[in-house]
């Protein structure tokens, strides 16, 4: 048998954001022996150690933010000179991925894919011109196109989705499969009592998460439950500012911030309703992750509906008045459904990860294969 084909990925860093946990699922259901994968990182993950144990390469140079604009260009210039041997490059940078592919290209890598995970740039107005900078070069470079959802698509495409392929975030089903004693285990860990309900929101420490906002409705919410949790789980360069809100209102004794955690399955097990009132999104995993583990969510109209695997768990609206919000987990929590979903329902939206990666090692194969 001859070498697998190896997949350079191009990201900031492999730690647990949307983009990341989805190339992780599909890294850990992929056939190794005929598919590797590679990484183009600039800042230390926390994935890393898994990647190398699986067999990938974790490469290393300085992001943009360090080296400048010709440092960083001098930089991936220098990699491709040095690693001549990657047909396929998949960036996940949104539109960073358009300097990364320009240089891809006249290093003459055959396969160039841009993958599209967000509806809007991050940043200030500085950081966004200067992304949309680099985003024009997409069009001329990209030969291949993917997107997480259709909304992601004609962001960063500006083109018909029907021409963007849609490679869905999946999941392992089994794994969010609601668990009673999971339930009880990690509640019991967390000093929770069974009657105490427990709101869960997963994701990076970031203007994009809206957690200032969240943080309002919770205190809102407070004055109607007074023992109400939060549990935030996620880190990130907004985490001052979250812990200062939490002492302005007074929170300390309801807002549980757990960092960075790998039992994602469990904490949505042990939570009675899903939170994410996001300014902006391309599709959140964590939503399907949520869904999979039978649990309400209640999510901003800002994300696409492509994410509601019609199961009735999902609920979208307005982040303009948080006592809607209040109002609605209100509603929600005095008719909590039972925590079982058709696992098929996942599989019928496709968000099942291994049709998920069939798909994507099948693409991959007749990519490399037509590079030759």
């Amino acid at each position: 048998m001859g070498s697998p084909l190896r997949i350079l990925h191009a990201v900031v860093n492999m730690n647990r954001g949307g983009a990341e946990t989805l190339i992780m699922n599909l890294y850990r259901n992929i056939d190794r022996s005929k598919v590797q994968f590679d990484f183009l990182t600039c800042k230390p993950g926390v994935f890393d150690a898994e990647i190398k144990q699986m067999g990938g390469t974790v490469h290393r140079i300085p992001y943009v933010t360090e080296a400048g604009h010709k440092g960083f260009n001098r930089a991936l210039k220098q990699f491709f000179r040095q690693h001549p041997a990657y047909t396929i490059i998949h960036a996940h940078m949104d539109k960073m991925s358009g300097l990364v592919l320009k240089a891809a290209k006249e290093a003459n890598v055959p396969v160039r894919i841009a993958h599209s995970h967000n509806t809007e740039s991050e940043g200030g107005l500085l950081s966004k011109t200067y992304k949309w900078y680099a985003g024009q070069y997409i069009k001329s470079h990209a030969t291949h196109q993917y997107a997480c959802s259709h909304a992601a698509a004609s962001w960063l495409f500006n083109r018909k989705a029907e021409d963007v392929f849609i490679l869905k975030n999946g999941i392992e089903p089994e794994k969010f499969r609601f668990s009673t004693s999971l339930r009880k285990t990690l509640r019991k860990e967390l000093q929770l009592t069974e009657d105490e309900i427990v709101l869960v929101h997963i994701g990076r420490f970031a203007v994009q998460k809206n957690h200032l906002w969240l943080l309002d409705m919770i205190a809102q919410l407070k004055i109607e439950i007074p023992d109400i949790v939060l549990l935030l789980v996620g880190d990130g360069p907004l985490r001052p500012q979250i812990e200062a809100k939490i002492s302005a209102l007074n929170l300390e004794k309801n807002v549980r911030m757990l960092g960075v955690r790998k039992d994602i399955h469990a904490l949505l097990h042990a939570s009675d309703v899903f939170v994410f009132p996001s300014l902006h999104e391309g599709l959140p995993v964590t939503l399907v992750e949520a869904q999979g583990a039978g649990l309400p969510c209640l999510v901003s109209h800002q994300i696409t509906t492509e994410a509601d695997m019609k199961t009735g768990l999902v609920q979208h609206l307005p982040i303009t008045d948080p006592e809607i919000w209040v109002q609605q987990i209100l509603r929600m929590i005095a008719n909590l459904p039972e925590r079982r979903i058709s696992q098929r329902a996942l599989a019928e939206r496709g968000y099942d990860i291994t049709s998920t990666a069939k798909t994507t090692q099948k693409n991959y194969l007749i990519l490399g294969e037509n590079a030759l």
